[in-house]
């Protein structure tokens, strides 16, 4: 009998790993086709060389990777980049934030109304949106305009890194309250309630309590939007004017228009880098916070 039993739960546990096998097996070919496939394929062609015309020689060499690295033409771009969307992280995450508490404390219809209008501006094309904040910033634009009525010098707004700058924080903000909001699920009013009965003020009480309690979620946001503004490629070439060099836009050069196919796929692998160093960062965040 206790024999019988064993082979019964035996049987069962190999059909449920047929069926886990089974069911994982579609979204890993499509991992595999999809990603891992073309990850190769670019991880290769870093190492192959450029030749006249766009043409890629097959030879394994280091050119791209040490040319990389001693030009310091791609060092600051790195940096600028890095640093660029580290700014970016950070000002969305400072406005964003007091959005989210009050969409999260916020209840009824009117928090189904806020949320529609967080997230109302994700419905619309990021090539839309950029191209409205160049008529907005530009020199006949609406802000210029106010900081000359009240007699003040505008500083220039438009196809520079300030413009860059308004535009990727304005469009990464949705994603950080939404990543925030996802985070706010530990925040619980009566942990708020105690601390205040207890004599904490406003300030302490966010310090010691609301900011702890919140910290998975702004670390969430700030993942996802640092990977995004990084890989950011429309609005950076848009009101950047090409005056602004960041690694997606000059990824677009190399492999559009000096079809340089191995310094771009070279160029994408570092991002590729960049991400998994963000990753890293936030797994080492979490494990300090649990």
């Amino acid at each position: 009998m206790t024999t019988a039993i064993a082979l019964t739960r035996s049987r069962r546990r190999f059909s449920d790993h047929q069926v886990a096998i089974a069911l994982l097996l579609p979204i890993a070919l499509i991992n595999v086709v999809g990603f891992m496939l073309p990850i190769f394929n670019l991880a290769r062609f870093s190492f192959n060389r450029a030749t006249t015309g766009g043409g890629i020689e097959n030879v394994l060499t280091l050119e791209n990777w040490t040319g990389l690295l001693r030009d310091p033409f791609y060092l600051e771009l790195i940096l600028n980049s890095i640093w660029i969307s580290l700014g970016v992280t950070l000002c969305a995450l400072v406005l964003s934030y007091p959005i989210a508490l009050y969409l999260h404390r916020s209840s009824g219809t009117w928090r189904t109304f806020l949320t529609v209008l967080v997230i109302s501006p994700l419905l619309t094309s990021a090539v839309v949106r950029t191209y409205g904040w160049i008529a907005i910033l530009s020199d006949e634009g609406p802000v210029v305009g106010a900081i000359k009525s009240v007699g003040l010098t505008p500083p220039p707004l438009m196809f520079n890194i300030n413009g860059v700058f308004i535009g990727l924080t304005e469009i990464l903000m949705p994603y950080m309250i939404l990543a925030l909001m996802a985070g706010f699920g530990r925040l619980d009013p009566k942990v708020e309630e105690a601390a205040r009965t207890l004599g904490a003020t406003p300030w302490q009480c966010f310090r010691r309590v609301i900011l702890p309690l919140t910290a998975p979620g702004i670390a969430l946001g700030c993942l996802l939007c640092f990977v995004l503004a990084v890989s950011s490629f429309i609005t950076p070439k848009l009101m950047g004017g090409g005056r602004v060099f960041l690694l997606a836009t000059e990824i677009y050069d190399q492999a559009i228009v000096t079809l340089n196919w191995p310094l771009a796929s070279t160029l994408s692998i570092l991002v590729l880098i960049i991400f998994g160093a963000a990753l890293v960062a936030y797994s080492a965040v979490l494990k300090r916070l649990d």
